[in-house]
């Protein structure tokens, strides 16, 4: 076993803080409002509780999912919050659960895009992978 030196232990505590401290920046971390997966639909007509809304290539919305609606013209002001009831032909109905004011044509629907799982995703993988390697080579530096 090789002898313990003050470079050894210095070199020890600095991995130690270095991984205290990704760790909580991992942990603490909150989520930037750039980061918001919105997307937005424009309202194509509008009932008295139901409105109808154009997917386009949006195929990940589902029946049950909820959203809000907003008012573009008055700086995305909330109109209403909304659950999707159908979704047919590329088209989706949705159910006013709550409302402001009434929906109408102009409005925009928004729907949170789901994530993908966690084991799909590029960034997660790639993380490990530095994760390993850094802790490799500190483990290197330090033996």
């Amino acid at each position: 076993m090789a002898p313990v030196t003050a470079g050894r232990v210095r070199r020890a505590r600095w991995a130690s803080v270095a991984l205290a401290s990704a760790l909580a920046v991992a942990v603490f971390a909150a989520p930037v409002g750039a980061q918001s997966r919105s997307v937005r639909f424009e309202v194509d007509s509008a009932a008295d509780s139901t409105f109808i809304f154009p997917l386009g290539r949006a195929s990940w919305v589902k029946p049950r999912a909820t959203g809000i609606v907003v008012d573009p013209r008055q700086r995305d002001v909330l109109v209403a919050r909304f659950q999707v009831l159908a979704v047919r032909d590329g088209r989706a109905v949705g159910l006013v659960t709550g409302q402001t004011t009434d929906v109408a044509r102009g409005h925009v629907a928004l729907l949170e895009e789901p994530r993908d799982p966690w084991y799909k995703r590029a960034d997660v993988w790639t993380a490990l992978f530095v994760g390993i390697a850094t802790g490799i080579g500190a483990g290197a530096a330090i033996y």
